[in-house]
């Protein structure tokens, strides 16, 4: 699959062309705002984020980096040289470390191998390290070897090819895959054509793109769709469409032209088979913003997640083709709601504009939940606590995907809470109620 690159150099987004210094420098096209650049990027999946600056010694974006790897998906890189710097990442939510000058297995060892990619640059068949401005004297198939049992996987960077859009070295990419120990390959460095990552994709390796999606000689589209398959006449997809919970609203297809659409527009457009090429919303109101498009493991089916709005997805006015939703996501649907056209007077109205009222109940039906003995009775409480933090949340203007961003930035956390309670909330015995605590 294609992982699009967003490489920052004093807070733009840029990319370095041929990966030889001139006069000191490197050559560098400017390609923008890294969060615009990030936002469309992210539309096909995961991102990799390097900073060149950390990488080339000369400062860092590292307050950038952050803010960009808590809204998408991406795996970071450029000059990770500290256990304390790869763990402070992993922690503010990067799905993976990319390490290449540290990477080495006393290094590596101090991280989740799950959680890191070993960066290993060559030009010349020679390995760079410090930002592409040292050799250092290492066979790179043996290194991989070397390597393997500390990794998830490895980015292969064909520096001389960098910028250059002259293709990828499918031969020798053919070679390392099968020097990877069962360890997935990215490969980056002058990949221009949808075969190349079709054909890496068989080989179980990934492709790193920037300077030939930046300058329009490889669309994002054509990248994301070439490994797809579909045992169809009209070769379209069958495309799953769910909210940012992963909750499916409905089914539809997907052809090239609408996964083009999808992604320059970043709204949900697809293809029906009767009526071409369809916008969601176009006509009903009910828009859908795309956030990312994914491919399943046999790559004959796609995911939508959008963030959907209006009445719903379905054409009958319903929120998905099956039902109107349930538990949670309706339950936060119908807060939204109300707080727009509750009625005045009512027990609504008056947890929205009463907060000491809000307060109140919050720590009420806590302390209720707290004492509460057996399913039945914890379940009713438990909906009574989330009922309550919703309100919360809406009042403050999060919504349940906020919250479940939250959480799964959480998971991603590699440092982990004592979890011990704070001085006010201990308690011993039975005595568990609010009152016995202020």
């Amino acid at each position: 699959m294609i992982v699009p690159s967003v490489d920052i150099m004093n807070g733009r987004a840029v990319q370095l062309r041929g990966g030889k210094p001139e006069g000191g420098r490197f050559p560098v096209l400017d390609v923008g705002d890294p969060e615009v650049v990030a936002a469309r990027l992210s539309r096909a999946g995961e991102i990799a984020i390097v900073d060149l600056d950390a990488a080339l010694g000369s400062g860092d974006n590292k307050e950038l980096v952050k803010k960009l790897i808590r809204r998408y998906p991406a795996r970071v890189g450029g000059g990770i040289r500290t256990v304390e710097l790869a763990m402070e990442l992993l922690d503010s939510g990067a799905r993976s470390v990319m390490v290449g000058t540290q990477a080495n297995p006393e290094f590596l060892s101090a991280l989740p191998k799950e959680r890191v990619i070993a960066a290993l640059d060559m030009r010349d068949g020679r390995v760079m390290v410090e930002g592409w401005t040292k050799s250092v004297d290492f066979d790179l198939s043996k290194r991989m070897e070397e390597l393997a049992p500390y990794v998830s996987g490895f980015l292969v960077t064909f520096i001389e090819r960098e910028g250059a859009m002259e293709g990828l070295d499918l031969d020798r990419a053919r070679v390392l895959v099968g020097s990877a120990c069962g360890r997935r390959v990215t490969f980056a460095g002058g990949a221009t054509l949808p075969v190349e990552i079709a054909e890496l994709d068989r080989l179980g390796a990934d492709v790193q793109a920037g300077t030939a999606i930046a300058l329009g000689k490889l669309s994002l589209a054509d990248a994301f769709a070439a490994p797809l398959v579909s045992d169809r006449a009209d070769g379209l997809w069958p495309t799953l469409v769910c909210d940012e919970g992963g909750r499916a609203l409905g089914m539809t297809w997907s052809s090239r032209e609408s996964l083009e659409k999808a992604f320059e527009t970043g709204l949900g457009v697809y293809q029906s088979r009767k009526r071409g090429l369809w916008t969601k919303g176009e006509s009903s109101g009910d828009t859908q913003r795309l956030v990312r498009v994914e491919t399943d493991c046999d790559r004959d089916t796609l995911r939508f997640t959008v963030r959907q709005e209006g009445k719903g997805f379905c054409h009958t006015g319903s929120w998905t083709c099956f039902d109107d939703g349930k538990g949670i996501e309706r339950l936060t649907r119908t807060i939204s709601g109300r707080r727009k056209d509750a009625p005045a007077g009512s027990y609504t109205r008056k947890l929205f504009e009463d907060e000491a009222l809000l307060g109140s109940k919050l720590r009420e039906e806590a302390d209720e939940l707290a004492r509460a003995k057996g399913p039945v009775e914890a379940a009713a409480e438990a909906a009574d606590v989330i009922y309550f933090a919703l309100v919360k949340a809406e009042v403050e203007g999060a919504g349940l995907v906020d919250i479940e961003a939250e959480l799964d930035r959480r998971a991603l956390k590699v440092k982990r809470r004592g979890g011990a309670a704070k001085p006010a909330y201990k308690t011993s015995g039975e005595d568990l109620s609010w009152n016995s605590i202020h």
